[in-house]
Parts: structure tokens; C-alpha cells; sequence
């Protein structure tokens, strides 16, 4: 067991949990606050989300223990909250519930964004809001709530927050005593502006040695060039970089330790990933390693890889690489981060980056720009007509041999 002390809507709150405890089972079985529900317990549908030091949080994936020395706020702490009023009546007005089981996590949500929101934009609200799922509305009753309380708001003279008050970046509740764990990753306090991060997170890659991958696997490609010039493209950190879809780079290129961002689109959510990564070359071995992390400020999702790489020579003109990539996805995101379809997905993704260094390293004039943004979802799709016509198939195989008995 270990001691935990923090504050619940208003109330300090001492107990002893089992470290494995979520958040959200502590707070209902141990505090009665029963209006936090629970649904799919993956993070995914949102609604058990709370405010963890102001921030909205998944409490069905957050550790009891992680929040020793926090402020919780559950839907009951919102009885005297001006904004969580006003959006109680608008969802009353709009018509914006029907078997309320979602309604707790889009009130906390809906609240985060009212506050930091710069205009009632129907685009903008649905993106904010797309973590958090409902079986019964339709979204468009509760689109009209949040959006008649902020233009409400903004017409009454109440400008945005910026960043609902938030003053770092860094998992809710983590600017507190209490360590988890030796392999917590050190968090740097960043400026927040208006409506967007100001700054990008900057991860220490070499504090995430003791980080476990999430999953992993192994891939290769052959490239038609040199080792010893593909080996020296593999040191220009910038020209590799234009090579991967949607990445760039921000900081020193000639260093060891670099910045950068990486776009990325899922069907109807952008992700743009600001990190850094820290990369290490063995000229000896024609091997190398990147550690790197990642965080997409508005939907929260974060990542952590480490890409392992050895060039093989084939052939005087021929190079073989081979990989191995481990990572870890957590938040919205997450919900596509099964195994198996990451790594088609990632397949795909090398082959196209694949192509491009052949491309670069044979003075194609194509090659020139940097590598257009990855869409995910058309990747997601051609697995999918893939998985399809490969289930198809060996159906009829089954059929075929059944018929012949």
C-alpha cells in the first residue's frame, strides 16, 4: 500500500491505496463521487474525465498514486463553478443529453474548453471535444451547448484563458512531490500562448532508459547506393528528415540532441508531435540510435520511440538497412495504436521513406522538397482492404478444400 494525500473538491483527502489504483476507482469506491462513470476504461471514450490541477484528465487511466499532492475536481465540485452553470443550462437548453452517461466527461471537458476557446468555432469545438464519445446525441445538441456559452461569454466582456491557466507542459499533476518511478522523465516549464503552446516540449531522451516499448518489431530495406554513402546521407540529420512524411526540424541539426515536429492526420484528428530526439552513430559498426518523445498540445496525446539501425553492405553499390523500432502511444491516438496495424501502418511509412532516400541519394530533382504531411488514415484504409482480401481469400481456400472432402 502507499500513502497518498491530496485534495478533492476542496477536501483534503489522506488514504492508503494499492499503486496499481486508477484514479477513477479511487474517487468512486473510496469517496462515493459516483458521477465520474466509467466506460470503456482505455482512455478512449472520455467519460471519466476530471480536472487534475485544472486540467481534464482520463482518471480511468491515471494512478491514484500519480496524483499524491494534486488537486482533483470531479463533476460534484462543479456545483458552484460559474462556467460549469452556465454549461449545465446550455445542455438543458440545447437538448444537449439523452442517457447522461457521457454528460459528467463533457461537462469537464466542455469547461476546459470554454475557458481557453478564442471564438464559438463549430470546426474548432468538434476537434476539442473529439475525445470524448457519445452513444445517443449526435454531437450537434452539444456542439450548440459549449458554443452558446462561450460566444456568451466573449459578448459579456470574458476574454479566453490562455490555456485554461495551464503554466507547464507535462502530465497533469506531475509539478508534485510524490516520484513514481527512476525513470520519470524531467519536465520543462514553458510559456503557454494564446490558444497555442508558445514553445515545443523539450524531452531529455537519454532519461527515458528505463521507458518499456509499448510493442515493437523489425524491418529492412535495400537501398541501391553505397555504404559508405549511405552511411554519411544517415549524418545529415536535416536531408533524412525531409525524407520521413510530415517531419521537420527546429533545432541544431549538427548536434547531438535535435527538435523538431511531425504532422500526422487520422480521419477527422491533426496531430502535430513537438519533441526532440537524441541521436548516437557508431562509424565502426555503420550503426546508430534514436531515443526521442513527443507531444500533440491539443489533444494531448503523447509518444516514445527508439529506432535501432545497422547498415549491411550487399554489394559494392547495394546497402541493406535494418531497423528495429520500439514505441509507446498514449492518449487520444492510442486507440489505434493496436499492435499489428501499427506495424503495417509503419511498413508502409518506411517503404515511402525508403523511396525518398533512394530518390535523394540519386540527385532526384523530386526529391528536393520535404516529404508531404502522412495522412494515416488512407494507410489505415489500404491495411484494412488488405486484411479484408486476405481474410477473403483463405475463406474461399477453406470453402474450396471443404467442397473437395
Amino acid at each position: 500500500m502507499t500513502a497518498v494525500s491530496l485534495t478533492i473538491n476542496g477536501r483534503t483527502v489522506n488514504a492508503e491505496v494499492e499503486p496499481r489504483t486508477h484514479l477513477a476507482d479511487f474517487i468512486r469506491d473510496t469517496q462515493n463521487l459516483t458521477g465520474t462513470h466509467l466506460g470503456c476504461e482505455h482512455g478512449v471514450c472520455g467519460a471519466c474525465t476530471v480536472l487534475v490541477d485544472g486540467v481534464p484528465v482520463r482518471s480511468c487511466i491515471t494512478f491514484a498514486v500519480t496524483c499524491s499532492g494534486a488537486s482533483v475536481t470531479t463533476i460534484e465540485g462543479l456545483d458552484n463553478d460559474d462556467v460549469g452553470a452556465e454549461l449545465r443550462a446550455a445542455f438543458s437548453r440545447e437538448h444537449a443529453l439523452q442517457c447522461g452517461y457521457c454528460t459528467p466527461g463533457m461537462l469537464m471537458s466542455g469547461r476546459d474548453l470554454v475557458l481557453r476557446a478564442q471564438t464559438p468555432d463549430e470546426h474548432g469545438i468538434r476537434v476539442a471535444m473529439s475525445g470524448n464519445l457519445c452513444r445517443c446525441t449526435g454531437y450537434v445538441g452539444i456542439v450548440r451547448a459549449i458554443q452558446s456559452v462561450i460566444a456568451g461569454r466573449r459578448s459579456r466582456g470574458i476574454g479566453p484563458l490562455p490555456g485554461a491557466g495551464r503554466t507547464a507542459l507535462g502530465p497533469a499533476g506531475s509539478g508534485h512531490g510524490q516520484s513514481v518511478g527512476t525513470g520519470d522523465v524531467a519536465r520543462r516549464a514553458v510559456s503557454v500562448g494564446a490558444g497555442e503552446a508558445a514553445a515545443a516540449v523539450s524531452v531529455q531522451p537519454e532519461q527515458l532508459a528505463d521507458w518499456t516499448p509499448q510493442a515493437s518489431f523489425d524491418q529492412s530495406f535495400v537501398l541501391h547506393h553505397a555504404i559508405a554513402d549511405v552511411w554519411n546521407f544517415f549524418g545529415d540529420t536535416a536531408a533524412v528528415a525531409m525524407c520521413l512524411p510530415g517531419a521537420s526540424l527546429s533545432g541544431d541539426t549538427g548536434a547531438r540532441h535535435v527538435a523538431g515536429k511531425m504532422r500526422i492526420k487520422v480521419g477527422p484528428i491533426a496531430a502535430e508531435f513537438h519533441g526532440s530526439a537524441e541521436i548516437d552513430r557508431d562509424p565502426a559498426t555503420y550503426s546508430g540510435k534514436i531515443d526521442g518523445s513527443g507531444r500533440d498540445q491539443r489533444n494531448n496525446t503523447a509518444t516514445r520511440g527508439a529506432i535501432r539501425y545497422r547498415l549491411l553492405a550487399v554489394s559494392e553499390n547495394t546497402t541493406k538497412v535494418e531497423l528495429n523500432v520500439g514505441y509507446r502511444l498514449t492518449g487520444p491516438l492510442a486507440q489505434f495504436s493496436r499492435s499489428d496495424l501499427v506495424h503495417d501502418i509503419a511498413s508502409r511509412l518506411i517503404a515511402v521513406f525508403a523511396q525518398n532516400v533512394e530518390a535523394r541519394l540519386g540527385g532526384s530533382e523530386q526529391a528536393a522538397a520535404p516529404a508531404a504531411e502522412l495522412n494515416a488514415s488512407a494507410l489505415f484504409f489500404s491495411v484494412l482492404a488488405d486484411l479484408i482480401k486476405a481474410r477473403f481469400r483463405r475463406l474461399c481456400r477453406m470453402a474450396t478444400g471443404r467442397s473437395g472432402d
